[in-house]
């Protein structure tokens, strides 16, 4: 398979960037390139989404000046990486991988990850296996420990995390007609009902834009989110032992699906851990609160 690229318009108050597709060992990745105006080579910012999104959840963070190159993965099996990928491989082991495979194809040999949800949780193993490559790690609202203990004893789980329980059964059961449940859900997305079911991933739903709602119910993915939960639950995290880069993990003080007991495990994964609580935030804290975002991942990246 060779790589395809292409060009594509630039975001608002954003520079222009490209698409690429680069094949890896769990089927191609869509690729999104923004180049810095003054391009550092071989360095990268490198952003990877969770199981209910794709490269477009990072839209917010986007507009400004950048110092380095912008890399934006649809993973396999999401966004625009559904055709051929290997989701019984999808391992977060492999999932790392294939980011890796994408990043030396576009000659990249360094960079700092920007993780989201399931994303945090494979940026870290990055920085684990790949330690003398990755110079930092943000990790918001990382779908770990808790997630992992949800996925492996889903009635113990109703307990902890019962928003992330409730989710994972709704999503075996539309993972199970295949097409079918994937056109129920791109219908209700459309709808003003999705904004109720997303209800518990946000602090205050109703201050969060209609296109974020309707981003969502399109990146919402049964098969793939079922795969990801599945890798996490597998996942031995004690790789993330000794970890050597500077690592930055927030979650909301409204967060569903990372509870605050995630981060105190996370503060003994290194030397250079710090964590924090977002206040009025809830799973996602790029739509949420993208300026504090943006100002924590420039903060990371000077230390």
């Amino acid at each position: 398979m060779t790589t395809e690229v292409q060009q594509e318009a630039s975001l608002p108050g954003s520079a222009v960037f490209r698409r690429e597709v680069i094949p890896t060992q769990l089927g191609p990745c869509a690729v999104r390139v923004q180049e810095a105006p003054r391009r550092r080579d071989h360095i990268a910012d490198v952003y990877l989404h969770g199981a209910a999104g794709s490269w477009t959840t990072f839209q917010p963070l986007l507009p400004g000046s950048r110092e380095r190159d912008q890399i934006l993965l649809d993973l396999p099996g999401w966004g625009d990486s559904t055709v051929n990928a290997r989701l019984e491989s999808a391992t977060v082991e492999a999932m790392a991988d294939a980011v890796v495979e994408v990043l030396d194809s576009l000659g990249y040999r360094t960079w700092n990850l920007v993780g989201h949800s399931m994303g945090g949780v494979i940026a870290l193993h990055l920085a684990a296996a790949w330690p003398e490559q990755t110079r930092s790690v943000a990790a918001i609202s990382p779908t770990a420990f808790g997630v992992a203990h949800s996925v492996r004893h889903p009635w113990r789980g109703l307990a902890t995390l019962p928003w992330f329980v409730g989710m994972l059964l709704l999503m075996r059961a539309m993972a199970a007609p295949g097409a079918w449940g994937l056109a129920l859900i791109r219908g209700v997305g459309a709808t003003p009902l999705m904004r109720l079911l997303l209800s518990p991933l946000f602090a205050d739903p109703a201050a969060i834009p209609a296109d974020v709602i309707r981003g969502l119910g399109r990146n919402a993915r049964p098969r793939a989110f079922c795969a990801a939960t599945r890798a996490v639950a597998q996942y031995d995290f004690a790789q993330w032992n000794g970890i050597r880069c500077p690592i930055l993990a927030i979650r909301g003080d409204s967060d569903a699906f990372t509870p605050p007991s995630d981060l105190d495990q996370l503060a003994s994964a290194g030397p250079h851990v710090r964590t924090m609580t977002v206040p009025n935030c809830g799973h996602f804290a790029i739509a949420e609160q993208p300026t504090l975002v943006r100002e924590l991942l420039d903060e990371l990246r000077h230390r």
